[in-house]
């Protein structure tokens, strides 16, 4: 483990710092707080804290002692001040003396302290920090340490490795148990320059921040050596027989149809029948540990660190080989997914009922579905509500992987006992770590958005993503489309397609379906117009058109609709249909023409596959300044029409231009129109001529 620390760089966080009016040693703890924050290593997505005790003023200006520590939903990678609140350290090191203090009163106790009411909540894990008489205090979950720890014999490694510099906590949930039992093994032992909770994780502390932090860095660097005396592939890690090694492009195919099958199983295992989102990882460290010959033990002996629970469930799924005989048949594969997931649920519904009789019937069941899947040959998919969420999950369970496997390097894995997991998986402060805003109302469903890198393409994906949508946007324009998700952030992810290709369609909707498992709506925007007399036009041309304006949205739909179906919960096409396909202009019916034919192309989806839930339905829009309606043609369609240019864009009704905002919303409308389908939705400010009939 790299020591990281840097004078200079230290001295910067402290002057800033003090340039605000803080303390320096507040710098000091932002920066090696950032340095433990930005290695993975040790910390991930909220595991870990850090503090430092300091004295300050309070409103009334009364020299006061405080303690800062990390505020709930900080990153420890990106943290700033606000993200350190200060809490009155008196009260809490009064609590101490408490014979037992439930965890909504040592919350309550903890924010009634905070000296500013609008700061986050502190850490879980305070009153350990007040505790303990430390200045500096940092705690990780580092990989190296739980390899260790997460061990039969741990006391004993711990003593091989540290010796009596690090003091043993039993393992107890966070809260004030935990605070009270650490500070008795420090009082013990008070030379020590940390703690061990067993199974947990690793504490140390200083008087200073440099100190504190690189105790962290030498005792992890010390779990490390120790490991590395291990074998170099555990044994346990020999790949199964049936593991073969899968070629990349087989194996991104069968990622590709993985993928929406998973989908279909945990929807139909979702007690509120919700989509999921799943995410694929497939390098060499996912791929050895989902096809260990001993993984039936190891990937189910319980998670490395107790709050992984919230993030992947207890153990994952494990799937048959990808190279064997099932994988070779989509109906056979999607009833092994099915039976997989179901199996899972109704092992967890289970292990619910059997726990859940210790607390007397308390607590209120989680979702059954299962969060990590680990297939030989092929690697783990993670599952969450959001592209961020399984991205979490699998980020979790790669830590996981690697203290596994480091511990099955110089022992055997061994976690903490089920009921343990039961307790930390339902206790009411883990799962505020999980937020309880209300969903977005397009969140969990995947769109796929053509033509993304123009104008209405753009503004169409903009909108699917403000509703919570996970968004894919294809363009043949690689730099436009990645100029589009670079605009919307997040996940968004640019996809080159050219869409008169059938293969690139394909290709695009494979790479959909390994990013985010599926689609669930198919926004069929791309397009482009040819002018002329129809009489005089060349065939050549023609065909061009049709190809951009009719055919590559039936390329589009044909490519969506196998994966609606492949689901199994329906799904949502949507066309860029244009006034044109219904009111002709003059000079435009290379335009017209094609795209009248996919307005019929539309209503045939949402007949041929209503039954399955699929829903079709177009936009008929006019006169939206973008890539194809540019001055250019503003000028030559105005003197079609017989209007100034000042006036083409707002010959309506209304007399008010429509823009792509507009056309976009009508897109997500309908994608939120659950009982709508072959339908036509009219965008362009009222235009009787182009009423339908």
């Amino acid at each position: 483990m790299e020591n990281l620390w840097s004078d200079s760089d230290a001295r910067r966080f402290a002057d800033a710092h003090a340039a605000q009016g803080l303390p320096e040693e507040l710098g000091l703890r932002v920066y090696t707080t950032r340095l433990l924050g930005g290695e993975p290593r040790l910390v991930l997505h909220g595991g870990g804290n850090t503090s430092v005790k300091l004295k300050t003023r309070d409103v009334a200006g009364d020299a006061v002692d405080v303690l800062h520590v990390k505020g709930s939903g900080w990153d420890m990678a990106t943290i700033e001040a606000p993200g350190l609140p200060a809490v009155r350290l008196a009260p809490l090191q009064k609590l101490r003396a408490l014979g037992a203090l439930s965890d909504e009163d040592m919350v309550n106790a903890q924010r009634s302290n905070l000296l500013d009411s609008k700061a986050p909540n502190p850490s879980v894990e305070t009153l350990l920090h007040a505790f303990l008489p430390h200045r500096f205090i940092d705690h990780t979950h580092a990989v190296a340490v739980l390899s260790l720890i997460d061990q039969p014999n741990a006391d004993a490694l711990i003593e091989e490795v540290y010796g009596a510099r690090l003091g043993v906590v039993p393992y107890v949930i966070p809260g004030f148990a935990l605070a009270k039992s650490a500070a008795n093994v420090f009082e013990r032992g008070p030379d020590v320059e940390g703690l061990i909770l067993a199974k947990h994780g690793i504490f140390t502390f200083g008087d200073t921040a440099r100190e504190a932090y690189e105790r962290m860095i030498e005792f992890v660097s010390l779990a490390e050596a120790r490991i590395a005396k291990g074998a170099a592939r555990p044994a346990s890690f020999a790949a199964q027989a049936g593991a073969a090694t899968i070629a990349k492009d087989a194996r991104d195919t069968a990622v590709a149809t993985t993928a929406p099958l998973l989908r279909r199983a945990l929807q139909k295992a979702d007690p509120k029948g919700r989509p999921w989102i799943v995410i694929h990882r497939g390098h060499d460290a996912a791929m050895e540990f989902a096809a260990g010959a001993d993984r039936a033990r190891y990937a189910t002996a319980g998670v490395a660190t107790p709050d992984h629970v919230i993030r992947t469930k207890a153990e994952p799924v494990l799937l048959k080989p990808a190279s064997g005989e099932v994988w070779r048949d989509a109906a056979a594969l999607a009833s092994h997914l099915g039976e997989a997931v179901g199996a899972f649920a109704a092992r967890y519904d289970a292990y619910f009922e059997r726990h859940n009789a210790r607390w007397e019937g308390a607590k209120t069941q989680l979702d059954p579905c299962p969060r990590i899947f680990l297939a030989p040959g092929l690697g783990l998919f993670a599952v969450g509500k959001s592209y961020k969420d399984a991205a979490i999950a699998a980020d979790v369970y790669e830590a996981s992987m690697a203290t596994i496997r480091g511990a099955e390097r110089i022992g055997q894995f061994e976690s903490i006992s089920e009921a343990d997991i039961f307790d930390m998986e339902y206790w009411s402060l883990e799962q505020e770590k999980l937020g309880k805003a209300a969903e977005k109302p397009l969140a969990r469903r995947i769109v796929a958005v053509t033509g993304a890198a123009g104008a209405i393409g753009r503004a169409t994906a903009r909108a699917f993503a403000a509703q919570g949508a996970e968004v894919a946007l294809l363009d043949r324009d690689a730099e436009g489309a990645a100029a589009a998700a670079t605009e919307i952030g997040g996940s968004a992810l640019p996809v080159v397609c050219d869409v008169t290709d059938e293969a690139s369609v394909n290709d695009a909707f494979e790479a959909i379906a390994r990013q985010f498992g599926g689609v669930d709506i198919a926004v069929s925007n791309a397009g482009a117009a040819w002018k002329g007399p129809i009489g005089e036009l060349s065939m050549a041309d023609l065909r061009a058109s049709f190809e951009l304006n009719f055919f590559a949205h039936q390329h589009v739909a044909k490519a969506a609709t196998a994966i609606f179906r492949a689901q199994g919960f329906g799904g949502c096409l949507l066309f860029n249909a244009s006034k044109q396909a219904v009111n002709p202009g003059p000079d435009f019916g290379a335009y017209g023409l094609p795209k009248a034919a996919t307005l019929f192309l539309s209503r045939q989806y949402a007949l041929e596959y209503g039954a399955d839930g699929v829903r079709s339905n177009a936009v008929n829009a006019d006169r939206i300044r973008s890539g194809l309606l540019t001055d250019e043609m503003i000028k030559t369609r105005s003197a079609a029409r017989g209007l100034s240019e000042d006036a083409y864009l707002s010959a309506n009704l209304l007399r008010e231009e429509v823009t792509a905002d507009d056309v976009a919303k009508a897109f997500v409308d309908l994608a939120l129109s659950p009982k709508t389908t072959g339908g036509v939705f009219t965008v362009d400010g009222g235009n009787i001529a182009a009423a339908m009939r």
